[in-house]
């Protein structure tokens, strides 16, 4: 059987379209698998997306609320942002918890690594757990006013599940933690903060 796992999509030409700090968009005239034409408008992201689920020694989690301008709606979400390419999504992610929540943490794991909206953008996401956390002050940044709220990670879990917490991100990152605790594969006084 032959492999079809290559791409099978023709470049005839690339056109930049827009370019800012954050995205960069760009049109291509191709042609499709079944040799058509047509274009293709890709989003290429300018930073990689990280996020946090910090578990305190409580067995709490942080959430952070923000009104999502694209969305016009207000969103709670696990703490994330954005880093630079060629930085470690681990160092960005511990300078987005500084950041928003004024949380350091001793021990970090990773959770995921998802891309985000792939048939119209290149994002891709890094999270992780983080645990034994130390607090100080949060500077968020000039486009954040940010709400925090700290509550049971089972409470996080379940307003994902019933559709209170629609970031992707946090999403698929409280749903693969839960799992992990549940299935022995995180440190067990970790898993039994979360699972209580």
């Amino acid at each position: 059987m032959p492999d079809k796992t290559g791409n099978p999509w023709t470049i005839l030409l690339t056109k930049p379209i827009y370019e800012n700090p954050w995205i960069r968009v760009v049109e291509h005239d191709v042609l499709n698998p079944k040799g058509k034409p047509g274009i293709y408008g890709v989003v290429h992201l300018q930073h990689i997306a990280t996020g946090i689920i910090p578990i305190d020694s409580d067995g709490c989690t942080t959430l952070v609320g923000q009104y999502r301008f694209p969305l016009k709606t207000y969103s709670w979400e696990i703490p994330e942002g954005g880093g630079k390419p060629g930085v470690p999504p681990l160092e960005s992610a511990q300078r987005e918890l500084l950041e928003e929540t004024g949380l350091t943490a001793r021990h970090w794991h990773p959770l995921l690594t998802v891309h985000l909206s792939n048939s119209i953008t290149d994002e891709v996401a890094h999270t992780f757990l983080a645990w034994d956390l130390e607090q100080g002050l949060a500077e968020p940044e000039d486009t954040e006013e940010l709400q925090i709220r700290r509550v049971p990670f089972r409470d996080a879990y379940e307003m994902a599940m019933r559709g209170e917490i629609t970031d992707a991100m946090a999403v698929a990152s409280l749903l693969k933690a839960r799992l992990l605790a549940l299935e022995g594969a995180l440190p067990d006084r970790l898993a039994k903060l979360m699972l209580k």
